[in-house]
């Protein structure tokens, strides 16, 4: 049966269920939701009954709209809305969406317009017939949620348009009964970068992750032109957070044609959308082939459907979508494929931390079924264990205090989304408590930004810092000498100046202005640069780590320089937002229902095998460690 006679089906499902009072004047897909539109809502309004017993018996996302013809006109409405907020609120925006009836509503404190149980939010619909969507004002303004916002808004129609496809095909009947399910390694498997999964049952066709490796120039990308990869085939994209070894190739796929959804949180829609931006600025000064253009992450925008955790999403005819908090970076995600009905449930944790940390809450370890786990094992190295964590801020305290001490600079490259934002956390705590001397900490590179978009998502925050910020009103992210480097001109000078700490993109000296830092303070011996990110082999970050004494470096005119490196460099490694050792054998431990496979990805070859070993002896589950290209049948 065609998508178009599935969704008649549905239509005359709900036609019926629904009173006939309510004025129901169209049915539409809206991407894995179905969208109810009624003439009279007020009916349907004052007994949301009816809705919950048609989703219930459709099995289905029912979202209740209202027709055109029945909304207040925008400016009445907006007038209104104003009038039963209370003030305190303080409303900063107020902006409609006319093609799905929605208005949404900034404001610094949100909790008010809501109102207690929803109240006010239940008010605002019954006298407008608009959807009321409510967004917190953040108090760093992000560039880049300003143009997706601005993107969405000017292509809504377009965006309507795009909803409808998605939901046909998840809609359409299946052809075939489901019987087996199979996943292709297409990259990121016995190494770190271009993370590439392709799961695939008789019906359908789901692409987990599709990163680049940053660090390789023979491997960078995902091995997508194997046969089993078809992108006419392809029914979704799920990505697991931002990261560009994740979702950095992206894009490409719309470039060639792929028109299908994407699914993540909001917060990694908002964040993957900076840095692939970043990965084309950068590869270009870089004079790299670019795999894509600026308007192809447009199109990726367009397509993308933010989930939040835990929310059930069909995104085929066989394969409904949950993603769990992964604890990782802001807004990463595992993803739990509950495929058939019932056929068969595999989890991918992405990367992951079964940690707290003072940014974000540990991964989540319990699903309602589970067969097959896919697990990162980027530290699953026999020796790979991290410090305590309250050990590992004393060592960095004690590092900078040296340093500063003996009138040097410190240099921190960083990935701008994540550890970034970790470290500003705990360098407030050790200036406000007098560990560490007050000294400037410039922010330069994308971090700004990043840090902008994570006061954007606060929810996701791990609840202490939720705390700080909205009960006790202070946000360790506003702290005043933290200063953002508004341009490249003033790094000489910063260099030049008086004690300092450095955070700069990128983390593993792959670009962006960490590059330009280390080359200009590699030569004195009173700087230090600290590393705090695992550093990819292959990279400037890793050789340095290692110990070269001499750099090659290439100037922006052409010309290469022997960059001397007599600067201290350490490592810090209790930072990393992975899993040591330790707590990927704790999370097998504790993760229920216990599955009854492991695969291992993420890792280096040698480290995703000895992890599986671990794991076969302590827990007698099947592992596997598949290498790039191999296809395995989980069921």
């Amino acid at each position: 049966m065609l998508a178009e006679d599935a969704l008649s089906d549905i239509r005359q499902t709900i036609i019926q269920g629904l009173p006939a009072s309510a004025m129901v004047t169209s049915v539409e897909f809206e991407g894995p939701e179905i969208a109810v539109y009624s003439k009279n809502p007020k009916v349907l309004l004052e007994d949301g009954g009816f809705v919950k017993e048609l989703a219930k018996k459709l099995r289905k996302r029912i979202v209740l709209r209202f027709d055109p013809n029945v909304r207040t006109k925008n400016e009445e409405a907006e007038k209104k809305i104003r009038e039963i907020v209370p003030p305190e609120a303080e409303i900063t925006k107020i902006y409609f969406d006319e093609n799905v009836g929605e208005v949404v509503i900034e404001a610094k404190k949100p909790g008010l317009v809501i109102g207690r149980n929803g109240n006010t939010l239940g008010e605002i619909t019954k006298l407008t017939y608009w959807r009321p969507s409510v967004v917190r004002t953040p108090p760093l303004e992000s560039r880049t949620v300003m143009q997706i916002s601005n993107i969405m808004q000017k292509e809504s129609e377009k965006r309507k348009q795009i909803l409808r496809e998605v939901g046909q095909r998840i809609y359409r009947i299946p052809a075939l009964k489901n019987e087996w399910v199979r996943v292709t390694a297409l990259g990121g498997f016995r190494e770190v970068g271009r993370t590439a999964i392709l799961v695939q049952t008789q019906e359908s066709s789901v692409l987990v992750d599709c990163g680049v490796n940053v660090g390789s120039t023979e491997h960078a990308f995902p091995k997508l032109s194997v046969n089993e990869f078809d992108i006419d085939e392809l029914d979704a994209v799920i990505i697991t957070h931002a990261h560009i070894d994740h979702s950095g190739f992206l894009p490409f796929l719309y470039k060639y044609g792929y028109r299908g959804p994407v699914y993540c949180t909001k917060a990694t829609k908002n964040l993957m959308t900076l840095l692939q931006l970043d990965y084309l600025e950068v590869a270009e000064k870089e004079g790299k082939l670019l795999p894509y253009g600026p308007k192809d992450v447009r199109e990726t925008v367009l397509h993308t459907i933010p989930l939040d955790y835990g929310e059930v999403t069909d995104i085929s005819p066989d394969i409904r979508l949950t993603l769990h908090n992964a604890g990782h970076i802001l807004g990463s995600a595992m993803a739990h494929l509950h495929i058939g009905d019932g056929l068969y449930n595999m989890t991918y944790t992405g990367d992951f931390k079964y940690a707290r940390t003072r940014l974000l809450e540990p991964a989540n370890s319990n699903f309602p079924r589970l067969e097959t786990l896919i697990m990162e094992s980027t530290y699953g190295g026999q020796n790979d264990m991290m410090s305590p964590r309250n050990r590992t801020e004393e060592q960095l305290a004690r590092i900078i205090k040296e340093t500063i001490s003996r009138r040097g600079r410190v240099l921190v490259p960083v990935l701008a989304v994540g550890r970034a934002q970790e470290l500003m956390l705990v360098l407030e705590e050790l200036v406000r408590r007098k560990i560490i001397d007050e000294v400037p900490i410039y922010i330069d590179g994308m971090t700004s930004e990043a840090t902008a978009i994570h006061t954007t998502h606060p929810e996701l925050l791990a609840q202490d810092l939720r705390e700080r910020i909205f009960h006790q009103g202070r946000n360790p992210f506003l702290a005043e000498y933290f200063v953002k480097v508004q341009s490249n001109e003033v790094r000489t000078d910063i260099v030049a100046g008086e004690p300092c700490i450095i955070i700069a993109t990128s983390g593993m000296l792959t670009g962006g202005p960490s590059v330009e830092y280390f080359r200009l303070m590699a030569g004195d011996e009173r700087n230090c640069m600290i590393f705090v990110s695992y550093q990819v082999e292959g990279t400037l970050g890793r050789r340095v780590q290692k110990g070269w004494h001499e750099i090659p470096m290439q100037l922006r005119d052409g010309r290469t320089e022997i960059v001397k490196v007599n600067m201290r460099v350490e490592t810090v490694e209790g930072f990393s937002g992975h899993s040591d050792r330790k707590q990927l054998l704790s999370y097998v431990r504790q993760v229920t229902p216990r599955p009854e496979r492991i695969i291992l990805c993420h890792g280096e070859s040698s480290k995703c095998l000895n992890l599986a070993a671990a794991i076969h002896s302590q827990f007698r589950i099947e592992t596997k460690v598949p290498q790039n290209l191999e296809t395995i049948r989980i069921k």
